[in-house]
């Protein structure tokens, strides 16, 4: 999208020792010390996004040079570990393995906390801290945890400002009700806080578009996909996996981004119908009959009679709760007397797979890049294709209606004209089921009384600047909840004693008898 850029990458390539000032760039132009001009081919409001994120941080000539030193590249100096940027913080300790440390910035330009917001923000106390500048605190320390139940101790102890929710404490942190979620009353009572969202992301299963068996897109092979779909509960599977942290995806676009919507309005009629006021996934009668419309009555070939027997490619972590969630999903298959064969490898071969096309089944997820619908409708998009261009469209897909589409909706400006197209897209989508829509995760994170209120993101990077705590009461708190255990001190000296009385009794009394004899 920007003009000149593979001109000059290709002229930066062909001279590494000339100086970056030397190279013409059509693309851009200096408008003084602190402002540039990048012109960009035709339109495409999505770059305004491009900008917020970390590629495009400004970098000064002298750090790109300096660090294209070979001998430094050699001895592992380089910019990914000993990072130069303008921020709020700077990096202090980098040790991935064990710690890092973040210290406030001296030279940091100003910057001040917002002083409006979104709706609810006000009464959630989160712009208490308006007008005051950036950043509070001095440092943030980040250790690394490898067991999770440590992790969680030292929080309740007080040794760490924020939690996350994992599986393993989401029972003794959350209650969920009728109502819904809320702190558990232990925690509430020291007047910890719990956050929660619905993240920016897309957790799905996928189908090969390529494949002669699942793909394609006749209306039989359609009717094979959106039968699987229906079997695929995956309300169940967040129940059993998730503690039910995650929405039913209706489509791949998540909660907060544009085109997305509530309701039977945003529901997915191939798999779900709306009654008593909400989504209910069709029943399995309805995917038993989209099955044998697709030639496999009962799960077998309508001509042959053999049964159907598909391949899921998965990567195997070895963690002994993977094998649970095989056989979950083997379940959903089973449900249509389909046989689904695992073939766990790892990542790289599971990769080298996606990329030749030798998959039936996958299991996938994608998370926002840039909070705009492109960044997920672009998952499907006929030239983005994994097989032959390396991209994003995992399944392959390639629909050229869809494709005309999308390329109309992504250079239009938020509105109805876009939303409107953004609705006919997702309805190609959900009837050709190249995706089992799987969930969008939820989010849940425990803060101490001492820190102040936050606003949960998953896209924002920089959200550090705008934390503040208390340290005086963070202290106290500590002490209170960590008092120091001396009885086991004194059993241990009661014991001590017990076992050195006979010894000493017995000589006191030889060193008695000695003397009386002497005298």
């Amino acid at each position: 999208h920007i003009q000149g850029l593979k001109e000059f990458s290709v002229t930066l390539s062909e001279n590494n020792d000339t100086d970056l000032r030397d190279i013409d760039f059509e693309g851009t132009k200096v408008i003084d010390r602190y402002t540039y001009q990048i012109k960009i081919n035709g339109k495409y409001p999505q770059f305004i996004y491009w900008l917020a994120m970390t590629f495009f941080a400004p970098m000064p000539w002298e750090t790109v040079m300096f660090y294209n030193n070979p001998e430094l590249i050699k001895k592992n100096i380089v910019l990914d570990w000993y990072p130069v940027g303008t921020g709020p913080y700077l990096l202090a300790v980098n040790n991935p393995n064990r710690q890092m440390i973040l210290e406030k910035n001296p030279n940091f330009r100003e910057q001040y906390y917002p002083s409006s917001g979104q709706p609810g923000d006000l009464e959630a106390g989160l712009l208490e801290r308006a007008g005051q500048r950036l950043p509070f605190i001095d440092k943030l320390v980040f250790n690394l945890e490898k067991e999770s139940i440590p992790r969680w101790i030292k929080f309740l102890q007080g040794y760490y400002d924020q939690s996350s929710v994992s599986s393993d404490n989401f029972h003794q942190a959350v209650l969920v009700s009728s109502k819904g979620s809320e702190l558990a009353p232990e925690l509430a009572k020291k007047g910890m806080k719990i956050y929660s969202d619905t993240t920016e992301m897309t957790s799905y299963w996928g189908f090969n578009m390529l494949d002669p068996t699942v793909g394609r897109y006749d209306e039989k092979q359609q009717a094979l996909r959106q039968a699987i779909s229906i079997a695929m509960d995956v309300e169940e599977y967040s129940a059993i996996f998730l503690n039910d942290r995650g929405i039913a995806a209706q489509g791949p676009i998540p909660p907060g981004i544009e085109g997305y919507q509530e309701g039977q309005a945003g529901m997915n009629p191939y798999v779900y119908q709306w009654q008593n006021g909400k989504d209910e996934r069709l029943s399995l009668d309805v995917a038993k009959q989209l099955l044998a419309k697709a030639g496999y009555p009962n799960g077998r070939d309508e001509h042959t009679g053999e049964p159907l027997v598909l391949n899921y490619d998965v990567i195997s972590t070895g963690d002994p709760s993977e094998k649970s969630e095989f056989a979950w999903v083997q379940k959903q298959f089973n449900k249509l007397n389909i046989e689904l064969n695992i073939r766990a490898t790892d990542y790289n071969r599971w990769r080298e797979k996606m990329s030749l096309g030798d998959m039936q089944f996958f299991a996938f997820a994608w998370s926002v890049d840039y909070p705009d619908p492109e960044n997920f409708l672009f998952l499907f998009y006929g030239s983005n294709k994994r097989v032959g261009n390396e991209g994003v469209n995992s399944a392959n897909y390639e629909n050229p209606e869809f494709d005309l589409l999308f390329e109309q909706m992504r250079y239009l400006d938020p509105g109805p004209e876009k939303q409107a197209i953004i609705a006919k897209l997702l309805a190609i989508i959900r009837k050709d089921a190249p995706w089992v829509f799987g969930f969008h995760p939820q989010i849940y994170m425990l803060s101490q009384v001492w820190n102040a209120p936050v606003k949960l993101s998953e896209v924002a990077n920089n959200t550090y600047k705008y934390h503040d705590l208390d340290p005086i009461l963070r202290e106290k708190l500590r002490k209170d909840w960590n008092p120091p255990i001396v009885w086991p001190f004194f059993a241990g000296l009661f014991v001590v004693l017990i076992i050195c009385a006979p010894v000493v009794i017995a000589y006191w009394r030889k060193g008695h008898l000695v003397r009386h004899q002497r005298i």
